[in-house]
């Protein structure tokens, strides 16, 4: 069991996507690695702060407006599946994000946080967006002769 223990905390802390946890009220309490890779911030500068600190100023009302529900219930329609959301680096870039979430409850069921798991597909993204446009530019070239 100790072994199984220690694997799993150097799964945590070495893994290359970003792992955190955040408490009920949005304040980090775990920042991996991966995430000071992805997002810039060591784990000092992160934990103790708000998820603010890499959520584009322009979606944070959405964002607490649905963690706050989330929070207040123990439920979430995001269960499975993954999350794309845009995020912002330490140095201002932007970075565009896929995570799951795993709601965490106490021995009670009692809700605690959640923590997400989050990988920087940023790259795949701007592909897509450059494949799209050119498949627009293809169908209008097509329509207009």
């Amino acid at each position: 069991m100790e072994q199984l223990e220690t694997f799993l905390q150097q799964t945590l802390n070495e893994s290359q996507d970003a792992i955190l946890i955040a408490d009920r009220q949005g304040i980090i309490r775990y920042w991996n690695a991966g995430a000071e890779r992805i997002l810039g911030f060591t784990a000092a500068e992160a934990i103790g702060q708000s998820l603010d600190l890499f959520i584009p100023e322009k979606l944070r009302g959405r964002h607490w407006e649905g963690y706050h529900r989330v929070m207040a219930s123990g439920e979430t329609k995001y269960k499975t599946g993954l999350l794309s959301s845009p995020g912002v680096r330490k140095d201002g870039s932007q970075v565009s994000l896929e995570f799951s979430m795993v709601l965490l409850h106490d021995d009670d069921g009692t809700m605690q946080g959640c923590a997400s798991i989050m990988r920087d597909v940023t790259e795949r993204w701007l592909k897509e967006k450059e494949l799209k446009q050119l498949l627009a530019d293809c169908e209008t070239k097509l329509t207009t002769g």
